[in-house]
Formats: C-alpha cells, structure tokens, sequence
C-alpha cells in the first residue's frame, strides 16, 4: 500500500482504480485551476466512498474542465460503525455544525427529523450533503454520510427498524448514572431546543429499541448534545478504542 498523499482531496462519485481517468466536476475544476492554481501533472487525492483513497494526477487542466489519472491507492476503504445521527435542525450555522462533525467523528448516516418543538421546517439537504462531502475530504476519510431528507419524528419512528438501537439523549437524566450504551447498529437521537413535546417523550417511552441515556450533569445545546454523544459512543463502542 502506497503511503504518498496529496495534500488537496476531492470526492467523486466515479470508480477508481488504476489508470482510471475521472472528469472532475466544474466546480472543482475551477478550485483546483484557478484557486489553487495547479496544472497538468499536479498530484491531488480522490476517494468516492467506495474504493478506498486514490492518487491521482492531472490530465487536463483548463478553466473550466479538468481531468485527473489514478495513479495507485494511498489509502484503504475504511467505513465508520453502523451509527446513525438522528437530530432535530436548530439554526442554520449550528446545524451545518452538527452535520460537519458528525462526519469528522464517524458517523454512518444523517437523518434530520421535524419534531413538536423544532425550529427549522425545511432544510437544504443538497447543502448539508456538500457540508459532510467537505469535512470528509478535509479530515482525510474515505466515507461521506448520506444526509436524508427531513421526515416527522412520527413517521421515522412508525417506519424504524427492530435490530438498531435508539439512543435517546434525554435531557431530563441529567445528574444520574450513565447507562451503558448500546453496539451498533445504532442510532443517536439528538432532540430540539427545547427539548421534546410531552406526546413525543411517551412515544419513545414506549418503544422497545429505545434507549435513554444522559450526557453528564449538565443540559447541553443541542449542537454541544451531538458531538458529545458521538463521541462517548465512539470511545465506548466504536472504532476509537
């Protein structure tokens, strides 16, 4: 395995492999010629989710195309744990945080939920989805979380499967003894600010894969509450340890 890498990564979503050539979107055509000004033969990193990461040099490099040669792998294919990230949007820069950091973490899907009390009723899933693409390529990972789209809280539940656990950060433990989380495949549930509805508290009361947990003595805001959670799981039962 190689262990030259480049310092510019870009994700795409074409197969990679030896002697691959990869058209490079508009976009990233236009970073790489005219913001970072490099040319034909310049090394830069791809990695697409699938094949592991991939150095590559330019082939073509015009203002508005470019084209780029896979060289040879510098990098394995190293997916995160089965976790998934369910959470209420908060204001737009905070929930562009959340999204970010739970891709830097390791964090395996995205699923932004409408619930009673949350702030945001629509969001820009297409911007979200380029926000973990960006984190991805700038901490050096192989995989990009999918962001869903934004669903009722009633409906995700309805539709949730039996084998995965639920982590219900619930506010309303904080100061008692931390349960002992759950193995993937699990879910962390972030609620809104504010907490969530008196129906939605017995909704997930109910349910059997549910399982409540505290993040410490403190109430945390809700993009503090993902991050934490993340992380208490991924030392616990992740691929931290």
């Amino acid at each position: 395995m190689a262990t030259t890498r480049a310092k510019i990564r870009l994700f795409v979503e074409q197969p990679l492999g030896p002697g691959q050539g990869i058209a490079l979107s508009q976009a990233q055509a236009h970073y790489l010629i005219n913001v970072m000004r490099l040319g034909i033969g310049a090394e830069i990193e791809l990695f697409n989710g699938r094949d592991g990461a991939w150095l590559a040099h330019l082939t073509q490099a015009g203002k508005r195309a470019a084209m780029a040669e896979c060289a040879q792998q510098c990098a394995p294919q190293r997916d995160p744990p089965d976790l998934w990230l369910v959470f209420a949007p908060i204001k737009k820069t905070r929930t562009d945080f959340i999204v970010e950091k739970a891709a830097e973490l390791g964090i395996a899907r995205i699923l932004p939920v409408q619930t009673e009390f949350t702030n945001a009723e629509r969001i820009r899933q297409d911007r979200l989805q380029a926000h973990a693409v960006e984190a991805a390529e700038q901490c050096g990972g192989t995989h990009v979380p999918e962001v869903a789209p934004l669903v009722p809280l009633a409906r995700l539940l309805a539709d949730w499967p039996t084998d995965r656990a639920l982590i219900w950060a619930d506010e309303a433990l904080a100061g008692t003894t931390p349960a002992k989380l759950p193995p993937a495949p699990a879910a962390i549930l972030i609620g809104p600010e504010g907490g969530f509805s008196p129906a939605e508290r017995a909704r997930l009361a109910a349910l059997p894969v549910v399982n409540p947990v505290t993040l410490g003595p403190r109430i945390l805001r809700a993009d503090t509450a993902a991050v934490a959670a993340i992380t208490l799981w991924q030392a616990a039962r992740g691929d931290w340890r």
